[in-house]
């Protein structure tokens, strides 16, 4: 038994190094200042955290509306490949998930007073009748709100009537819309003022984004609510 007193040393050694390892893991290792010990004891107010994400709200827009306000958000279709969106307080009112797009005008029509939609069509302004968008708008109520997107081409089949129209609607651009411009327009019937909610960009082989067409528009605002139907 004589391998029982040497035993007890090796172990004690063993014992002592790895007590010695465990403690300048802890401590962080000489003249570190007991950094890991330090983090064990901080509080979560003086810990570094990432920023935190840019708050979104209604439709995607970077601030609120005012009260009494609607918020909106539309784009116009790129070329002849992606649908044009349109998205009233926080609801997507017509896109290619929704299937309700199509090439031509994408036109929802809006309750100026509740801001709830009344009637979204899509109507093909280079194949299509022309008579189907005049029946469409002709007989807007006084207030309604209409929201217009254009995806490919939105003028082949316009004639003077549907351009005074829109024109009456209050858009200022419509007089020179032409064959795959981009455009997108929010209007009413019965303003007394051009819309300031208007975007159109010609298509020109010098300035095209794509191919064949100009870039995709994208607009967003507020939209103040009528207080009482006419």
């Amino acid at each position: 038994m004589r391998l029982a007193g040497p035993l007890r040393i090796v172990a004690l050694v063993v014992t002592v190094g790895l007590t010695w390892i465990v403690v300048s893991i802890l401590l962080g290792g000489p003249g570190s200042g007991f950094p890991r010990i330090q983090q064990l004891f901080t509080s979560p107010e003086n810990s570094v955290t990432a920023e935190p994400r840019a708050r979104k709200y209604k439709c995607g827009l970077p601030q609120p509306c005012p009260e009494e306000h609607l918020a909106f958000r539309m784009v116009s279709g790129a070329a002849n490949v992606i649908g044009p969106k349109i998205c009233l307080e926080d609801k997507m009112l017509m896109s290619s998930v929704k299937d309700n797009v199509g090439r031509g005008l994408n036109i929802a029509l809006v309750n100026g007073v509740s801001g709830e939609l009344i009637e979204a069509r899509a109507f093909d302004m280079w194949a299509g009748d022309v008579n189907d968008l005049l029946k469409f708008i002709r007989p807007l109520h006084e207030g309604t709100l209409v929201f217009v997107a254009s995806y490919d081409d939105p003028a082949t089949k316009m004639n003077e009537e549907t351009r005074k129209l829109f024109s009456d609607l209050g858009s200022k651009n419509v007089k020179d819309l032409a064959f795959r411009d981009s455009w997108v327009f929010v209007g009413a019937k019965g303003v007394q003022n051009k819309s300031p909610f208007e975007q159109h960009v010609k298509n020109s082989k010098h300035t095209n984004k794509y191919e064949g067409w100009p870039e995709a528009l994208e607009m967003e605002g507020c939209i103040p609510r009528r207080t009482t139907a006419s």
